[in-house]
């Protein structure tokens, strides 16, 4: 019995002494780089125009149009807040960076509603938008989230949103089990009564799912999806609708800002295009020149082959003519991928629009890897079997071990290409992604 007790412990001394080596590591490298291009993911943007990173600015912006009335720490408090070292034996952050991804102690600490750094450009101030524009619906799910990083989201679109165009905010709790996430969420929502409405899942569906299941729900003219660890900027979502509202079949993605998950600093990214290679991995990409051109330059409207995740808006009745999600789709990763093939091919446009600035926590995974995996295997198969075409081929030559994966049942979703008369893979290499083409010697 002793000795079961002494391994056990030694056990725990070990994984205890490998999570404090790692932290240790990341905070060293993110510090003595000072802001130098990390080599993880949350700074691939940055690594791709490092020069040409837009100036922070804190003018006045955006007049809110429906202020919250929260706790909100003034700029020199959050620049101490975030700047100051962080006690890595403090066995409170590994718990909550072990749990949530990212350090909960700041989080707890940053409040409902935070200043933000303008990172638009400067162009950006002296555009004018519609005075009419279509409503939003924004609809946010959530599974085990952090608590004030769920609510500062929806917070933040509260406080930077007219409150006119905002139609409701959908939250979709995905079966989530922490406790502060359920009586505790109901009674600090009351503060939004009549603007958020809050659904929750029976059962855990998967972030594909249970997005459906708020667009199902919505009645604004857009649909806007954020995740549940999101802060929104000045001026963000009225670039988004009046793109919809020129094109009905343009899908808006706003730029996609740094907040760094060790201190939650809210860094600026430079204007970059999704992309994906042929291991099917989404990356970040350089905007081609000639997309720059022209009298609105760096803040013109980029054509990206790719959308990063679930950060969009898109005409809600369009988001059901083209078949919104493939439901058969676990858990999540892929659907981005999917849903964007299937905009271009089936006669839509994917923008990024520079002037639009949402912030994003890059959280380190704490899903249980295995389940993970397995459902972005599965939703890639299905991807690739339904809009690949004779690339399919290609793509399971090298990786023979997938032909054997089971992945569902696809008729539906051949069907509906069939249906919207989509046009193949072959044109939107030729036409939308033809970088991909020509690394395929390199796959």
């Amino acid at each position: 019995m002793r000795n079961a007790i002494v391994q056990f412990l030694l056990c725990g001394s070990l994984t205890f002494g490998i999570w404090m080596l790692l932290l240790c590591v990341y905070f060293h490298h993110d510090h003595v780089g000072d802001g130098q291009a990390e080599s993880q993911e949350p700074a691939s943007i940055w690594s791709l125009e490092k020069k040409s990173q837009p100036p922070i600015s804190h003018g006045p912006g955006q007049t809110p149009g429906h202020p919250v009335q929260a706790e909100r720490p003034n700029e020199d408090e959050t620049k101490d807040l975030v700047g100051k070292d962080v006690k890595f034996m403090d066995a409170e952050l590994l718990q909550g960076f072990t749990k949530y991804g990212f350090n909960t102690i700041i989080s707890e600490s940053l409040g409902t509603v935070r200043p933000l750094p303008d990172t638009r450009n400067e162009m950006c101030h002296r555009k004018h938008y519609p005075a009419q524009l279509p409503t939003a619906s924004v609809v946010i799910c959530f599974h085990d989230e952090e608590f004030n990083a769920l609510f500062r989201t929806v917070a933040s679109v509260m406080h930077f949103t007219p409150h006119q165009l905002l139609e409701e905010i959908i939250l979709v709790d995905d079966m989530s089990k922490f406790e502060d996430l359920k009586e505790k969420l109901d009674y600090r929502l009351e503060k939004f009564r009549g603007k958020v409405k809050l659904v929750r899942n029976e059962r855990r569906e998967g972030l594909i799912r249970a997005r459906m299941a708020g667009a199902a729900r919505a009645s604004g003219d857009v649909l806007v999806f954020l995740d549940s660890h999101c802060e929104v900027n000045r001026m963000w979502l009225q670039p988004l609708l009046a793109a919809v509202a020129k094109h009905r079949r343009t899908v808006a993605c706003p730029v996609i800002d740094v907040i760094d998950p060790m201190t939650l600093e809210y860094r600026p990214s430079p204007v970059v295009r999704g992309a994906f290679d042929w291991h099917l991995r989404f990356k970040w990409d350089n905007v081609l020149s000639y997309e720059m051109e022209g009298p609105e330059g760096p803040i013109r409207p980029i054509r990206s082959p790719a959308m990063a995740g679930g950060i969009f808006a898109i005409n809600r009745h369009y988001f059901n003519e083209i078949g919104q999600y493939d439901k058969d789709m676990d858990l999540w990763g892929g659907e981005h991928l999917e849903l964007s093939l299937r905009i271009w091919m089936c006669g839509g446009q994917l923008l990024v629009l520079p002037c639009s600035r949402v912030g994003h926590i890059v959280k380190h995974n704490t899903e249980n890897l295995t389940e993970a995996s397995r459902a972005l295997t599965r939703n890639n198969l299905r991807l690739v079997h339904v809009w690949l075409d004779e690339y399919k081929e290609q793509y399971l030559l090298k990786r023979p071990g997938l032909k054997s994966v089971p992945y569902g049942n696809i008729s539906e979703r051949v069907e509906l290409r069939k249906r919207l008369g989509c046009k193949s893979f072959q044109w939107y290499l030729d036409t939308i992604f033809p970088e991909l083409e020509a690394s395929k010697g390199n796959r």
